[in-house]
């Protein structure tokens, strides 16, 4: 039976599920993990609940089938079902590896207590966190054991003590930050690196597109509460 790890890494190839309108049903990869992925025309719904009561209860939905595994009331029920909490639909990206080395100086955090570690722990597995003048950078196996990134980057100009601070060039180096931060995570890598990004996160979609990540669908992530 087809895995959910064998349909991450063939989306990471280019090569997707058919574009038949249809759900895929398939276990869980991790106790920690269930929500459900959407690709071009057809869903994955990545679960240990009963998978016939997936499919009834999106027949039961009075929406477009293309739209049914993340309609709202579909989300709800699966959330109520299994106990789960979903913060946001995300958009969901991916980068191959590069080579060379990164052009930042990046310091690894070893420091479990640190609160960037912490965060990253609580979703994924064998998590390393580097710090960068402005910002951070965070690695871990998250959905199906893919290696997923995250990037902090500084809001506040801290090097610039003036009472006038340039707004644009301040962006404009943040912006700058934040695709090093990606680019240098694909170099790290060694193998496809996932991001999940709020759709509505306009400069972190463009900084990581800008860094040769390529949309590929989308997720919603359901944790245990």
């Amino acid at each position: 039976m087809e895995t959910l790890r064998d349909i991450i890494d063939a989306a990471a190839r280019g090569v997707f599920p058919p574009a038949d309108g249809g759900t895929t049903v398939v276990p869980q990869h991790s106790a920690r993990d269930a929500g459900v992925l959407c690709f071009t025309a057809h869903s994955v719904v990545f679960t240990d609940e009963d998978p016939r009561w997936v499919r009834e209860t999106l027949a039961a939905l009075h929406c477009d089938a293309l739209a049914a595994t993340m309609n709202p009331l579909f989300l709800a029920a699966f959330m109520e079902r299994t106990g789960r909490a979903c913060d946001t639909v995300d958009a969901l990206l991916v980068g191959p590896p590069l080579p060379g080395e990164p052009a930042l100086a990046l310091k690894e955090i070893e420091d479990a207590s640190h609160p960037r570690v912490r965060y990253a722990r609580r979703r994924r597995d064998d998590v390393r966190v580097w710090s960068a003048d402005g910002g951070m950078l965070a690695m871990g196996r998250g959905v199906g054991g893919r290696l997923e990134v995250s990037v902090e980057v500084n809001t506040a100009d801290t090097r610039d003590t003036s009472d006038t601070v340039d707004t644009a060039n301040a962006d404009a180096r943040r912006r700058g930050l934040g695709r090093a931060l990606v680019t240098a995570a694909r170099q790290i890598a060694g193998e496809p690196l996932w991001a999940q990004i709020a759709p509505g996160n306009a400069r972190s979609m463009r900084a990581f597109q800008a860094a040769g990540y390529v949309p590929v669908g989308s997720e919603a992530l359901l944790l245990a509460r």
